[in-house]
C-alpha cells in the first residue's frame, strides 16, 4: 500500500510540477524539488505512525518527478545536438550506478529508518550547489526574460572558451536569431496544447502508449525480484550492472542510426524475451534471470531513449508539460502492473504475456513518430506542425541549425 502511495505521489507530480516548470522555469522547480525530496525524506525516516509515512512517501514521490523532469529539459535545452544523447545516456549512467550502490548502502544499513535518512540528507546538498546551475536560455528567451538569457549565455560562453563570441551575444541579436519564435508564441499554455493541433496530439497519444507500457513492463519484472532464488542485494545489483551495456549501445544507436529506430528495436527486443520467459522451464531458473535480466536491460535501453526522444519532440513552451504527460502515463503503467500480477495465482503464464505483448505494440506505435536525429531543438507548436508538413511534402529536406545552437557549441 505505501509504495502504490508514493508511485500516485510520483503520478501526481508529473501532472503538477511539469506545467509549473515550463511557468516558473527549470532551475526553480529543480531547486524546489531539491528540498522536497531532502525534508519529506528525513521526516519519513522520523514518521511516527504509518499514515504520516505515507504522506511524506506521497509527497517525496512528487519531488522526485519535479526533479526529474527539470533535469531533462536542462540537460536537453543546453546540451548542442551532436552531444546531446551522450550527455543524456552519462545521466543515466548516474541513475544506473544509484541503482548498484542502493544495493551496497542497504546491506550496511538494514534498519529502514536510518537507511531513508541516509539516502534523503545528500539532497541538501544537491540543494546548496544547484544554485551554480544555469537557468535555460530557451526558456528564458521565450519567457520574455531575454536580458537574463544574455548574461546566461556570456557565461556559458566564457565556460566554453568563447568569451569573445559571448560579449557579441545581445538581446537584440538573440530576438533576431528567434524571431519566428517569438512570434508564434502565445500568452500562455496549457495542457490543451498537447492536443490542440494534428501534429502534437499525433505524437502525444503515441508517447503515451510507449511511456505506459515501457513502465508497465519494467514493473512486472521487477515485482519478480524475489522470485529468483538469489539474494535481494545481489539481484538488484545484477539488475542494475545491466543497464551499463545496456545504455552504451542505445547511445551509439540513437547517434547514429536514429531514435525512432533505436526505440522500436529496444521495446521489440524487450518484448520477445519477455515472451521467451515464459516457455522456458521453472527448472532452468539460471536461464530465466538471464532472459529477465536481459529483457530490463531493453527496457531500461528504451528508458533513456525515450526521455531523450520525448525531449526532442516537444517545443519549448510545452516541453516540461508533455515530458510530464508522458512520465504520468508511465505511472499508471506501474500502478497497473500489480493488478495483472494477481492473475498469476489462477492463469501463471498470463502476466508474462501480457508484459511482453505491451512492449511489442508500444514498438509499432513508435514506428509512426517522426525522427529527430540532427534536427535542432523546436521552440513553438507551429514549428513543429510546419516541419512535419514539410518533411511529408519533401523527405530529403534537411533542417539546418539554429544561429543559437551554433554559438552554444565548443569550439573544436
Amino acid at each position: 500500500m505505501a509504495q502504490s502511495i508514493y508511485m500516485a505521489g510520483v503520478l501526481v507530480g508529473a501532472l503538477v510540477l511539469g506545467g509549473l516548470s515550463d511557468r516558473f522555469g527549470r532551475k526553480a522547480m529543480l531547486m524546489w524539488s531539491y528540498l522536497q525530496l531532502g525534508v519529506t525524506g528525513t521526516c519519513t525516516a522520523f514518521a511516527p505512525n504509518y499514515a504520516s509515512y505515507c504522506v511524506f512517501r506521497f509527497a517525496g514521490g512528487m519531488a522526485l518527478s519535479g526533479f526529474g523532469l527539470s533535469i531533462a529539459c536542462l540537460v536537453v535545452e543546453w546540451i548542442p545536438t551532436s552531444h546531446r544523447a551522450v550527455t543524456v545516456a552519462i545521466t543515466g549512467f548516474a541513475y544506473t550506478l544509484g541503482q548498484i550502490l542502493l544495493a551496497g548502502v542497504a546491506f550496511a544499513v538494514p534498519h529502514w529508518r536510518w537507511l531513508q535518512l541516509s539516502v534523503s540528507l545528500p539532497f541538501f546538498v544537491f540543494l546548496l550547489y544547484s544554485w551554480w546551475l544555469a537557468e535555460s536560455a530557451r526558456w528564458l528567451v521565450l519567457s520574455g526574460k531575454a536580458e537574463r538569457a544574455v548574461k546566461v549565455l556570456q557565461r556559458v560562453a566564457t565556460i566554453n572558451r568563447r568569451k569573445e563570441e559571448g560579449e557579441k551575444i545581445t538581446v537584440e541579436v538573440l530576438k533576431a536569431n528567434m524571431k519566428e519564435e517569438l512570434a508564434g508564441l502565445k500568452a500562455s499554455y496549457s495542457v490543451s496544447d498537447l492536443v490542440r493541433t494534428p501534429v502534437i496530439r499525433h505524437i502525444f497519444f503515441c508517447l503515451s502508449i510507449v511511456w505506459f507500457s515501457i513502465s508497465f513492463s519494467y514493473y512486472g519484472l521487477a515485482m519478480d525480484l524475489q522470485n529468483f532464488g538469489v539474494s535481494i542485494y545481489l539481484i538488484q545489483v545484477i539488475f542494475g550492472a545491466v543497464d551499463f551495456p545496456a545504455k552504451v549501445v542505445v547511445t551509439v544507436s540513437v547517434s547514429y542510426v536514429g531514435r525512432r529506430v533505436s526505440l522500436m528495436v529496444t521495446l521489440f527486443s524487450a518484448g520477445v524475451v519477455i515472451i521467451a520467459n515464459i516457455f522456458v522451464s521453472s527448472e532452468l531458473q539460471t536461464l530465466r534471470t538471464a532472459l529477465a535480466v536481459i529483457g530490463k536491460g531493453c527496457l531500461s535501453a528504451a528508458f533513456n531513449c525515450v526521455f531523450l526522444y520525448t525531449t526532442e519532440l516537444y517545443p519549448t513552451p510545452i516541453r516540461q508539460t508533455g515530458l510530464g504527460f508522458g512520465s504520468t502515463m508511465a505511472r499508471v503503467g506501474g500502478i497497473v502492473a500489480p493488478l495483472v500480477k494477481m492473475l498469476d495465482e489462477s492463469y501463471p503464464s498470463v502476466p508474462p504475456g501480457v508484459y511482453g505483448v505491451a512492449p511489442v505494440v508500444a514498438a509499432a506505435v513508435a514506428a509512426f513518430l517522426p525522427e529527430t536525429l540532427n534536427r535542432p531543438l523546436p521552440d513553438t507548436i507551429e514549428e513543429v506542425e510546419s516541419r512535419v508538413k514539410r518533411k511529408k511534402a519533401d523527405p530529403k529536406e534537411k533542417i539546418p541549425l539554429q544561429p543559437q545552437d551554433v554559438a552554444l557549441q565548443k569550439e573544436t
